[in-house]
């Protein structure tokens, strides 16, 4: 069960990332963001996380704004992934991806 919670929570990390790295270079690139490279191939990265938060999201929310919603969702996610991670582990330290809790108690 850690070891699941370990690899999930790292696709959340990953897909976060991609949304904050796009939006980094969407800054600087306002205007013509669409055009460049970079910023594509993160979208290709983001695409089925944006796409999923879409299809539960209300129509309230305006297109434009799924993307952060979705990095919010990933934020928030992560750290309830993390916060159950740690419980699941110390509630058996044996497990497959236990291991750093493994080493913090034997210090």
């Amino acid at each position: 069960m850690a070891l699941a919670l370990v690899i999930v929570r790292t696709l959340v990390f990953i897909a976060g990332l991609a949304l904050l790295g796009q939006f980094i270079v969407g800054i600087f690139n306002w205007g013509r963001r669409q055009n460049n490279f970079v910023y594509q191939m993160f979208e290709i990265i983001t695409r089925p996380v944006v796409r999923a938060v879409r299809a539960v999201t209300p129509r309230v929310i305006v297109d434009q704004h799924v993307p952060v919603v979705t990095f919010l969702i990933c934020l928030f996610l992560y750290l309830g992934l993390g916060v159950w991670h740690r419980d699941v582990c110390l509630a058996d330290l044996r497990q497959l991806g236990c291991e750093k809790w493994v080493e913090a108690r034997t210090q």
